[in-house]
């Protein structure tokens, strides 16, 4: 048995988090350690290890994924404009080994990132 990453241990409530959204697909929390005003993570329940791990029966979830950022964006009032990120790999800075978007916004982000 694989050793829960820390995102499903915020899912099953092992772990508190600042969540500003769920819903039976996913869940959205402020980072804990944010790089921008506002920076909150997005993640799906069903755990996918990254961006190179989805199948393409997961298309539906991802176009959701994208819809709730879009409207996490609105609510969270970045009408000036926001970043979204995703880190794939260790060479793309992932760090958890399960997908999540990072939305930034909050103030001017540079580029390029980093």
């Amino acid at each position: 048995m694989t050793e829960k990453t820390i995102f499903k241990r915020i899912i099953d409530g092992e772990i508190p988090a600042d969540v500003v959204f769920e819903d039976e697909h996913c869940l959205a929390f402020r980072d804990v350690n944010p790089q921008a005003p506002t920076h909150v993570l997005v993640i799906p329940k069903k755990e996918i290890a990254s961006l190179d791990a989805v199948a393409d029966e997961d298309a539906p979830l991802m176009g959701h994924l994208h819809r709730v950022i879009r409207d996490l964006a609105r609510t969270l009032k970045l009408e000036e404009g926001y970043r979204v990120v995703v880190n794939c790999g260790p060479n793309g800075g992932q760090t958890v080994d399960h997908l999540h978007f990072h939305l930034l916004g909050g103030r001017p982000l540079s580029w390029p990132p980093g």
